[in-house]
């Protein structure tokens, strides 16, 4: 899975770029973690979206529908702590 990992990689991060210039305006920003084998892809949220009580609301009505959107294989998106 190595080369296709590292296309899942480049996709998803090309996705997290659509949606940082929002998170951004809001004094935040999103990182890529991880991406597991069964297609979860872990983020981290950073800045003013760090335990902002709408970040949940951004990542499953934002961020995860824009990732699912451009890599369909994306089952879920999900915050982690560092």
């Amino acid at each position: 899975m190595g080369e296709d990992k590292l296309e899942l990689t480049q996709q998803v991060e090309a996705a997290l770029e659509e949606i940082r210039p929002y998170l951004k305006g809001d004094g935040g920003d999103i990182s890529l973690v991880e991406i597991t084998d069964d297609f979860v892809v872990k983020v981290r949220l950073e800045g003013s979206c760090d335990g902002c009580p709408l970040s949940m609301q951004t990542l499953k009505g934002g961020v995860e529908m824009v990732v699912k959107k451009s890599v369909p294989q994306i089952v879920e998106v999900i915050a982690v702590d560092n």
